[in-house]
């Protein structure tokens, strides 16, 4: 029997102050990636880049839903997420 893996949320902030959202199971593994302008196509000619928010986000499923949702939240809200945390009724919002 195979052990799941734990998946985490980042947001990684880039030139412009522009947020990237991603989801991983090794963190510093992944912003490593993205630091050597590999992996995600977005980030690439956008240095500096800055990890600034990081979380457990259970499964690969519940990830991808908690990525998906963050990534339809305006920026305001990210800021507060990155300052304060996710909001406490997440998984009340990720359930609808």
């Amino acid at each position: 029997m195979t052990k799941d893996k734990t998946w985490y949320l980042y947001m990684i902030r880039c030139k412009g102050s522009v947020l990237y959202t991603g989801i991983t199971t090794d963190i510093s593994r992944r912003f490593a990636e993205h630091q050597m302008g590999k992996g995600a196509k977005f980030l690439r000619g956008k240095a500096p880049l800055e990890l600034v928010f990081q979380t457990v986000a259970g499964t690969h499923s519940q990830a991808l839903k908690l990525e998906l949702w963050v990534k339809k939240q305006p920026k305001t809200n990210k800021e507060y997420m990155i300052q304060q945390g996710l909001p406490a009724d997440i998984q009340t919002i990720l359930m609808q």
